[in-house]
């Protein structure tokens, strides 16, 4: 499935190399945008225009920031981020601060530059990946339920700033999606997919889809939405690891 009617707009899009990033990319190449994404160790095979870029490291982002100011970009996806399960009372402060870095600050960093040309241009469209740690707690998840909820929190007020101005803003929330980030989670696949409604993990296209709907012209009255891409997990919650 794609997106439709990407009429050559560019996007930009964050953590495009692999995974959910990857399938995002493929998905707006195939529906016509002019995508490039940023990468931090590899570029991957797909379509788009890498750029390599650390958004853990804030200098890397305010030259990422400053170039796009000033590159036409139509979208902006933040899909990259880092995981982090500790409990509470068990958290690094550092790897804390690192994962709220990638997840959430270069996020702001990025929207801040970008979203002045879009206003001034009169339309743009802005998705956050976020998850459904976003929407429910649990054990373990203090800091990436923390960063995923901060851009929530975000999103929703950043609305209130643009809506008038032509440009949307909406969060996707993923809940487990077959990528190597689930990887670690091999041994329990079966007992998470059984909390699942829809008895499946996600596929990476299918967070890729809803991506691509919220950048299309079709989703131009979409504001401010949470779209679950979870096989109906969300509606259950209280979902442990």
């Amino acid at each position: 499935m794609t997106a439709g009617g990407g009429q050559g707009r560019r996007v930009l899009v964050t953590g495009g190399g692999r995974g959910i990033g990857a399938a995002i990319v493929r998905c707006l190449a195939d529906a016509g945008y002019a995508v490039d994404y940023t990468h931090r160790r590899e570029a991957g095979a797909g379509p788009g225009r890498p750029i390599a870029c650390d958004l853990a490291d804030r200098a890397a982002v305010d030259a990422l920031a400053e170039a796009g100011a000033g590159a036409g970009y139509y979208g902006f996806v933040h899909n990259a981020g880092l995981t982090y399960d500790r409990l509470a009372a068990m958290v690094d402060q550092d790897q804390g601060e690192a994962v709220m870095q990638v997840n959430f600050w270069a996020m702001t960093r990025l929207v801040k530059a970008l979203v002045r040309p879009m206003t001034a241009a009169g339309g743009g469209r802005i998705v956050l990946v976020g998850s459904v740690a976003a929407l429910a707690g649990g054990r373990g998840n203090a800091i990436y339920a923390a960063s995923k909820a901060a851009a929530l929190g975000y999103m929703r007020t950043l609305v209130q700033e643009v809506a008038r101005k032509g440009v949307t803003a909406n969060y996707v929330a993923p809940g487990f999606v077959d990528t190597e980030m689930m990887a670690a989670y091999g041994a329990h696949r079966a007992r998470l997919e059984a909390q699942i409604p829809a008895g499946r993990y996600a596929a990476a296209g299918d967070v890729a889809a809803a991506v691509g709907f919220l950048l299309s012209d079709a989703a131009g009255y979409v504001n401010g939405a949470v779209l679950p891409v979870d096989g109906g997990l969300s509606s259950a919650m209280a979902v442990q690891r």
